[in-house]
């Protein structure tokens, strides 16, 4: 689908990310959740099942969006890079909105006003509201909801009953665990309804008709093994795209996609021109479709070092942990502040009671390859790597990975990086320190839906 050339008729983009959120929703058929506004906004579009960010964190995952470019080829590996060490962006490229703005577009960030980006310069926003643009000027308007980024609210006008939710496996399964899982999606339902007041907005200012639309998480799920790292649920998000006249309704696409794709497709429809050619692809075009892989990587996570990269098909997963001498769960203190089902599991793990799928991920190190078969393991819990049934995926998985890595300019892991950032202690905390933590998340936890209880341990600039 290509751009049109009349300016007038250049369609205005709205682009919705939600905050630290997968699949969860009603269209991806997740139970207990009600997003009727969202699940009539797939009806009406295209919902894709194999939707994948580049990063399994905001600033790094937003990075590589603004641009079109992965995070480490453009030096934006490392999440929330201080400013004054942050550096222009190489190789003459310049952030999406400020092309769209060149191609004649007014551009607006709008509601939370969060860009993350993890290099200076421009970004190209030119104001806080598509109603600041010029008469018949065309717009783009990134939008965050950032009410799914923990500490999430609670739903007073339809509270859902744990007992209807559907914890995966990798979690024990507790009145703890199900309370906190059901506040997160209690969080997305009140967020469908700020989704319903930004389409009926279009409606009513006649813009519909002639705007496309996405809507996407800027990481996967903020649970333990989602958002931070490249297991599915920290990597795998929800992408619906809308575009009346242009895109049939009801259309459920398979195609391995890549959040990058869709700062290629913009670029695209609105004839803005990139300097040189994007690694997103246009996902209206051929050469979106029939990917083979997607690939992704973590660095550093605020002071928490740490290394992994990923390759992925339809059928297998590869991950490749740089630093697989530390723990996965070595400390990090939004991970500790933000989780309360991490200091009810540490708990469990330390007196035995959790089962050897939910003991996994706090082993003490970590495996430096893990080969998945998603097809037959989807909670990727059986790991391959050393099967020997399974040698030629992984020699083909590594090599393809390689190749990519030599693409972005990967530089891996140096020896400073290694024996940096905070302690890689671990356990990080002891029984009792644990078990005081979990006393003190439970009001939280367990709040009712209108309860002014506040959070024990949020903090800014998580």
């Amino acid at each position: 689908m290509m751009a049109q050339s009349n300016t007038k008729a250049r369609p205005n983009i709205v682009w919705i990310m939600l905050e630290d959120w997968g699949l969860d929703l009603g269209c991806y058929g997740t139970p207990g959740i009600e997003t009727p506004v969202t699940d009539k906004l797939a009806s009406e579009g295209i919902r894709y099942t194999n939707a994948f960010c580049t990063s399994p964190v905001c600033s790094t995952s937003r990075s590589a969006m603004l641009t079109g470019y992965h995070q480490n080829y453009i030096g934006a590996q490392q999440h929330r890079t201080a400013k004054e060490d942050k550096n222009p962006l190489p190789y003459d490229i310049e952030p999406m909105p400020v092309l769209l703005k060149e191609a004649g577009y007014f551009t607006a960030l709008m509601i939370y006003n969060k860009t993350d980006a993890n290099f200076s310069g421009d970004l190209g926003f030119m104001g806080k509201d598509w109603k600041e643009r010029k008469k018949g000027q065309p717009f783009f308007a990134q939008i965050t909801l950032g009410g799914t980024h923990r500490a999430w609210n609670r739903d007073p006008k339809n509270p859902i009953d744990p007992a209807k939710v559907e914890l995966p496996p990798y979690y024990a399964d507790t009145p703890f665990a199900r309370r906190d899982w059901a506040n997160g999606l209690e969080q997305m339902q009140v967020c469908d309804r700020e989704i319903g007041g930004i389409l009926k907005r279009l409606d009513k200012e006649g813009l519909a008709e002639n705007t496309l639309i996405f809507l996407i998480g800027d990481n996967g799920r903020c649970h333990i093994r989602g958002k931070q790292f490249l297991y599915d649920p920290g990597l795998q998000v929800p992408m619906i795209i809308k575009w009346p006249g242009k895109v049939a309704p009801a259309q459920v696409n398979t195609d391995m996609v890549q959040t990058i794709d869709i700062t290629a497709t913009i670029l695209d429809v609105t004839g803005a021109k990139p300097r040189h050619e994007l690694q997103g692809k246009n996902l209206f075009q051929e050469e979106s479709k029939n990917r083979e892989y997607i690939f992704a990587a973590r660095g550093r996570m605020g002071g928490t070092h740490d290394a992994m990269r990923t390759i992925r098909s339809k059928k297998y997963k590869l991950i490749h942990n740089l630093m697989p001498e530390r723990a996965w769960l070595q400390y990090s203190g939004y991970k500790e502040d933000m989780y309360p089902m991490l200091a009810e599991m540490n708990i469990m793990y330390m007196e035995g009671k959790l089962n050897e799928n939910q003991a996994k991920f706090f082993a003490p190190t970590k495996p430096e390859f893990e080969l998945f078969d998603i097809e037959k393991d989807p909670y990727e819990l059986n790991n391959l790597a050393n099967d020997l049934h399974y040698g030629d995926v992984k020699d083909k998985l590594l090599e393809e990975l390689y190749v990519w890595r030599k693409s972005i300019k990967d530089e891996g892991v140096s020896q400073e990086f290694r024996e940096g950032g905070l302690s890689s202690k671990y356990p990080t905390k002891t029984l009792e320190e644990w078990k005081e933590r979990y006393e003190t998340w439970k009001p939280w936890v367990f709040r009712e839906p209108k309860s002014k209880v506040k959070h024990p341990f949020v903090k800014k600039n998580y």
